[in-house]
């Protein structure tokens, strides 16, 4: 079996600990991220661990982008085993406060964007029989907190999209799981 995986989120944070720890394991890594120097992190972990790192700058709000990231990490690794959702932004106010462009920003990078990579590496995961999805979510994808309606809301749909996931995927060897950690500093 091949060894290869899309990472979103993955030059800073946990999401670059993740790709880390798959590059170690032997995975090639599309990575995808804000940093401008991600082309650089990707180049230095695929180094580090001799395997083969790209990155993509693709905008997790915009499909067309993350349907053209897939399409080039098929094209640069042949395939695509593990898709590994981890972009995510937050804001903290009280509801009544709370501007509609950061609900509509966190909930689709958060939640519409873990749609749109699972569907797009659907297809190949899918033909071959087999493919891992994993939906980095949060502790609050499990209970609820004030002052962070949107990013509650947006991982909770998280939590319920890998749950349709992993029903859907399961009669094709595609399996979904959510890991919700707590706070990270």
């Amino acid at each position: 079996m091949s060894k290869n995986a899309i990472i979103t989120g993955s030059t800073s944070g946990i999401g670059l600990g993740i790709a880390r720890k798959f590059a170690e394991a032997g995975y090639n890594i599309c990575f995808n991220g804000l940093e401008a120097n991600g082309a650089e992190i990707a180049e230095a972990v695929g180094k580090e661990f001799g395997v083969k790192a790209i990155f993509s700058g693709a905008n997790m709000l915009k499909p067309d982008e993350i349907n053209e990231m897939v399409k080039t990490a098929e094209e640069a690794f042949g395939s695509v085993e593990v898709l590994i959702n981890n972009a995510g932004v937050q804001y903290v106010a009280p509801i009544d406060e709370f501007p509609v462009a950061k609900w509509d920003l966190i909930i689709g990078v958060n939640m519409s964007a873990a749609f749109h990579t699972s569907k797009a590496v659907w297809p190949g995961m899918k033909a071959r029989k087999f493919g891992r999805i994993i939906n980095i979510t949060s502790a609050h994808g499990l209970r609820a907190s004030e002052f962070k309606s949107a990013y509650v809301t947006s991982k909770h749909g998280v939590t319920g999209l890998t749950k349709v996931l992993g029903l859907e995927g399961a009669p094709f060897g595609i399996t979904c799981n959510a890991i919700c950690p707590g706070y990270v500093k």
